[in-house]
């Protein structure tokens, strides 16, 4: 279960919400402070499009070793005061978890190797892949894929990780579909009542496993969630308004992982973690325009106002003009972090926030409601909720009217079809119950076991 509940907002003062500084600050052991002051690039990398078995295990691991030499190289060069590596591990990595430890080891060596000889300062980020789906697929809790999960945590804090991560898909299949129809009620049963019951019982095991390894449990995403629905919006096959909304709600799912214990830095695809950043405290990894390397986006400069590390999503190893791909991704990510740190450094933090906010602020409601003002109001509303599944309610409700009314004072451009939806969205939420008993009943008599078995969920 959920060990601590946030009933009030961890920053009350906008001139305190800004990039590189956090509350709970994360303390490393070898001196570097996430949320300390300073802003860090967290450079996430993966390999070219090739097949990982048995045979070419060695291949995979030589192309681990080549990013991260490149990668720490740069980070030399251009005299970072420190840098993050995320491995996002890919599937087969945690169907054979001793494949995911083997990466971790080839790049922790390395990683070591040019601390000793450069006093580079390096942390590493391991995000295990969530493989809970699938037609073999038990259970969620018990069976070959969740003891792989966990036998691919464990084995990779032994290996070396620092910080432990997951991008976990609890209520996923649920989601996806209500995505696909703009299904309000249906997305707040997958985030607000089974993604928040899913992630506590993961949550509580990670936490569990990170302490007994001595490494640091970081954070979750709604990658499988709210970023499907951005990247829906952004091909235009939904609207705009839908994925804002649905971004909002995914912060109460996204922060049961700080209820259970995780600490920061948060993931950076998880651009929900400004909630998480304003209600909990706990510094967070973004990304924005540096992330076109993995999709395009409308958030390329706002996301960056409370950013406490600085990502580029993911970058497979390909060669440009200018090297190959993570590295060149490594050298604009430095140079970014030494704008930011730097406008610290004279003062002009706040004014340097406040540009990439405006920035983007107006053309797009998903830039809109990463607003640090915008953040802090809604933030304020939603722990007002005694439940997960009355948060995920109110943040959508908030949202709602929030984007409605900065249309309305000409703070954000929606057009009449997005105008419209908002109608829409409003009135299916006001269909929901208020009791979270009786709406699951509902919900769970309308979707369709290919979608969702609750068997599976010990629902």
């Amino acid at each position: 279960m959920s060990n601590v509940k946030f009933t009030e907002v961890a920053y009350t003062n906008i001139e305190e919400f800004i990039y590189g500084t956090a509350k709970k600050p994360v303390k490393c052991k070898n001196g570097m402070v996430i949320g300390g002051g300073t802003v860090y690039p967290e450079v996430n990398l993966t390999l070219p499009t090739m097949l990982i078995n048995e045979e070419t295990m060695p291949k995979v691991l030589s192309q681990y070793e080549e990013m991260i030499h490149g990668i720490c190289s740069k980070a030399h060069e251009l005299h970072s005061p420190g840098i993050i590596i995320e491995i996002e591990l890919l599937p087969p990595c945690t169907f054979n978890p001793q494949w995911g430890i083997d990466v971790t080891k080839v790049v922790r060596k390395v990683m070591d190797e040019y601390t000793t000889k450069f006093d580079l300062k390096s942390l590493l980020r391991m995000t295990v892949v969530d493989i809970r789906e699938g037609k073999t697929l038990t259970h969620m809790y018990h069976g070959e894929h969740w003891d792989n999960v966990m036998k691919t945590f464990r084995g990779c804090a032994e290996a070396g990780a620092d910080f432990l991560a997951i991008e976990s898909i609890g209520g996923k299949h649920l989601h996806d579909e209500a995505v696909m129809n703009c299904d309000l009620p249906k997305a707040l049963f997958s985030l607000g009542v089974v993604g928040c019951r899913d992630m506590e019982t993961l949550w509580d095991e990670i936490v569990k496993i990170a302490k007994e390894t001595k490494c640091l449990p970081s954070g979750d995403t709604a990658c499988g969630f709210a970023n499907t629905s951005m990247v829906m919006a952004h091909k235009q096959f939904i609207p705009k308004v839908f994925a804002a909304i649905d971004r909002v709600m995914c912060a109460v799912r996204t922060m049961v992982a700080v209820e259970c214990g995780a600490v920061g830095p948060d993931k950076d695809c998880g651009y929900e973690g400004v909630y998480l950043k304003a209600i909990t405290g706990t510094p967070i990894s973004m990304e924005g325009r540096t992330a076109v390397c993995a999709h395009s986006s409308a958030v390329g400069n706002i996301a960056a106002c409370l950013a406490d590390c600085w990502s580029n999503e993911s970058v497979e190893n390909v060669r440009l003009l200018g090297g190959m791909a993570p590295t060149v991704f490594t050298e604009e990510l430095i140079y970014d972090c030494r704008i930011m740190n730097v406008a610290t450094s004279r003062g002009s933090a706040f004014e340097m926030r406040d540009i990439l906010a405006e920035s983007d602020r107006m053309y797009d409601p998903q830039a809109y409601i990463l607003d640090p003002r915008v953040v802090l109001k809604l933030s304020q509303e939603i722990v007002k909720g005694k439940t997960h599944f009355e948060r995920t309610k109110i943040a959508a409700s908030v949202t709602i009217n929030e984007l409605r009314t900065a249309s309305a004072e000409g703070l954000l451009l929606l057009d009449a079809k997005e105008l419209k939806y908002l109608n829409i969205l409003e009135k299916q939420l006001k269909s929901v119950p208020d009791n979270e008993a009786e709406f699951t009943k509902t919900m769970m008599e309308t979707v369709t076991k290919d979608k969702f078995d609750p068997a599976k969920y010990d629902m």
